[in-house]
């Protein structure tokens, strides 16, 4: 699972280091990279191993083979997602459109969200926290004991 934020510095280059805890997560299912997407949620980036891509592909199949719907998310989340190999250091190159979209620069956080992860501009993710602290506080009644 991918737990923890952590920020890190995104060069000129645009290559930026992965948590390494993050990296050791990839590595354990045998990829040594992540999976990198433009959210539909906001101006970040969402991420993960490959199984992570499976479990949406798993979720998609539930769906009709010719719904628009499955069409739109299999073409936003396959079609835009990159494949990024870490380096010899654990870093891997940021695609310009992923910088641009995200606004990325200077300093990016990685935010762990269990079976992926989110990579944020290290201010606009700072301006959010109050708010998800607050909307997690007032919705921790409705997680449930398995």
């Amino acid at each position: 699972m991918f737990v923890s934020s952590v920020t890190n510095n995104l060069d000129a280059k645009g290559r930026i280091s992965v948590p390494a805890n993050f990296r050791a997560q990839c590595s354990s299912v045998g990829f040594e990279g992540v999976v990198l997407w433009p959210s539909l949620d906001g101006a970040y980036l969402e991420g993960g191993d490959l199984s992570i891509l499976q479990h949406y592909q798993d979720m998609l199949d539930q769906m009709g083979m010719y719904d628009p719907g499955r069409e739109a998310l299999e073409l936003v989340i396959f079609g835009e997602s990159e494949a990024l190999m870490f380096d010899s250091t654990g870093r891997v190159s940021l695609p310009a459109k992923f910088r641009e979209f995200a606004g990325l620069s200077g300093k990016v956080t990685f935010v762990g969200r269990g079976r992926k992860f989110e990579v944020w501009d290290d201010v606009s993710h700072d301006s959010r926290r109050a708010e998800l602290k607050a909307r997690a506080l007032a919705n921790r009644h409705r997680m449930k004991s398995v």
